[in-house]
């Protein structure tokens, strides 16, 4: 199974215990994701972020209905979590954020290690670049949101791995 890693990084002008409350409600996360993927949480009321919460949503991808289940194995306000696949179009998608402290506002890292079916036919063409766009309108919308311009503390990057 290949496993695929990607990282991306930007900078945003709050101290990490301003910006992390944006992060730990999970109902900001429809405000992130692109509207082309009509992303919806599906769990009822206000979830609770702390380590093993689940998280149930549904999207379409490439028109394709995807239910989604994640859970949320590592959590560390204001300094990190991962949130792991446990139902999805993924074989492995763990995907981790960082806030650190730079330059009197936070680096927001995240790092999402992944594989997929039939990898040798479908990254190239539609995983990686669906990756890459929807991490570009997230960076997107949270520099708008927090009121600053993208400013090249930071750029997406991507690192193939085998296991």
């Amino acid at each position: 199974m290949k496993i695929r890693e990607y990282k991306s990084e930007i900078w945003l002008p709050l101290a990490p215990e301003a910006l992390f409350p944006f992060f730990a409600d999970a109902a900001n996360l429809e405000k992130i994701t692109p509207p082309w993927l009509n992303f919806k949480i599906l769990n009822p009321g206000r979830i609770e972020m702390q380590e093993g919460a689940l998280i149930e949503y549904k999207l379409r991808i490439h028109g394709v209905a995807v239910r989604w289940r994640t859970r949320i194995s590592l959590w560390q306000p204001p300094r990190c979590f991962v949130d792991e696949q446990l139902r999805g179009p993924y074989r492995k998608w763990v995907h981790r954020h960082t806030f650190e402290a730079c330059d009197g506002g936070t680096r927001v890292r995240d790092r999402v290690e992944y594989s997929i079916p039939f990898d040798f036919a479908l990254h190239r063409w539609f995983v990686r670049p669906d990756i890459e766009k929807i991490f570009r309108y997230r960076s997107e919308q949270l520099h708008r949101r927090f009121g600053c311009e993208p400013c090249g503390h930071g750029e997406a990057q991507a690192l193939i791995r085998q296991a």
